[in-house]
């Protein structure tokens, strides 16, 4: 069996040193230049975001939450309201997870078998079963451009025998979602269907999990199960084996990494798209991203800097105000400083996107990445 959907992707330029691709995803609700970065809108929303604002940031494409949309409002409401697009008013690609993750994240709320998982709902304690087929008829009524198939993300740290039955189970789950997509994908004709590599930090387990899911033809490949709490390293090993395993006539996705420079690492080896709810949530708690790395725009020593946060940014935060002006919002308790931190955190990370793909076409990608690493700071202990 063979996963055909309407999606195409055309890599315009390969970094010859690094393996680096720029390309563009073409869907029918627009093309998706890459590099990219997705901002995450869980709930139908972009938190703090409206739709005509991520379109100024530039973005693209944006994620939406399968498991909560199914707890509230339904997949069936919106499916009435005319799918995802219609229902929140973005008329550019979507992509929705499979609710797999969820597996993963609320594992103390369930129970998993072959079949499916039996969890509880955090909002109310109804039981729900999660399932490849449960998942794909929720993706088919949002109506989403890219539906992921339902898989199972192994903790970190864990042992090899549970990274192992993961990959059993998310390449058993794989062919179901795949069947179960296929027969329903008349209601959502132009969804394509993505296969989503597991096996922890075992080498060996990921080209396993490659080498099950790549006869399957999907459209697009993601790298699942990272960006868990392993450090960075050895994300970069993982993705240094897979780089020239994944088919690369088609879109890699790299799920839920945000950081910029795990998207500079990312992209060197060949992921093309990223999410993350980073640059939302850190916005919320007044951490701001920039060149240098993370600011705290709540310390006392930006009492009285009149400098915007990112004097390089482009966005309207940066262009309009200054840090004593949000430091200011945020002791306030002004709902503004959250969204005007969550503007700019967005636009950083897009535009990091954009500036990869110009270096990329300009050939001059192994540049960007030095000067980005002599610049940036990244977290201790990452």
């Amino acid at each position: 069996m063979s996963a055909k959907a309407p999606l195409e992707f055309v890599v315009d330029a390969v970094c010859p040193v690094t393996g680096a691709r720029a390309g563009r995803v073409v869907t029918q609700h627009g093309e998706i230049p890459t590099p990219v970065f997705m901002p995450v809108g869980t709930q139908a929303t972009v938190k703090a975001m409206a739709p005509f604002e991520l379109e100024e940031i530039g973005a693209k494409i944006i994620l939406s939450n399968t498991y909560h949309l199914h707890l509230r409002p339904g997949g069936e409401l919106v499916r009435a309201a005319g799918g995802l697009h219609n229902f929140m008013r973005w008329n550019h690609p979507i992509l929705t997870d499979s609710g797999g993750f969820q597996v993963f994240s609320l594992a103390s709320l369930g129970r998993i078998s072959d079949e499916g998982v039996v969890c509880k709902s955090h909002l109310d304690g109804s039981t729900h079963f999660m399932s490849p087929e449960w998942s794909m008829e929720t993706q088919l009524h949002l109506g989403s451009d890219i539906a992921m198939c339902f898989d199972q993300c192994a903790p970190y740290p864990c042992s090899r025998e549970e990274a192992e039955e993961a990959v059993r189970r998310t390449t058993l789950w794989a062919g179901r979602s795949l069947e179960a997509h296929s027969r329903g994908i008349g209601e959502a004709p132009h969804q394509a269907l993505f296969g989503i590599v597991q096996g922890s930090v075992h080498e060996d387990l990921r080209l396993r999990s490659a080498a099950e899911l790549i006869p399957l033809d999907f459209p697009g490949y993601a790298v699942g199960g990272l960006s868990v709490g392993e450090p960075a390293e050895e994300m970069y090993r993982i993705l240094d084996v897979l780089n020239p395993v994944l088919p690369a006539s088609k879109p890699r996705y790299l799920m839920g990494v945000g950081r910029p420079d795990n998207l500079v690492e990312g992209v060197a080896r060949g992921i093309d798209m990223f999410d993350c709810v980073l640059p939302t949530r850190n916005g919320r708690n007044g951490t701001l991203l920039t060149p240098e790395g993370a600011m705290n725009i709540k310390k006392k020593q930006y009492e009285r800097d009149f400098s915007p946060v990112d004097p390089e940014c482009d966005c309207y935060a940066c262009r309009t105000f200054t840090r004593a002006y949000l430091r200011h919002l945020y002791r306030a308790g002004e709902i503004l400083a959250m969204r005007l931190c969550s503007w700019h955190n967005l636009r950083y990370l897009v535009r990091l996107g954009e500036r990869m793909r110009a270096a990329i076409l300009e050939g001059t990608f192994p540049e960007f990445r030095r000067e980005f690493r002599a610049r940036f700071r990244a977290p201790e202990g990452s």
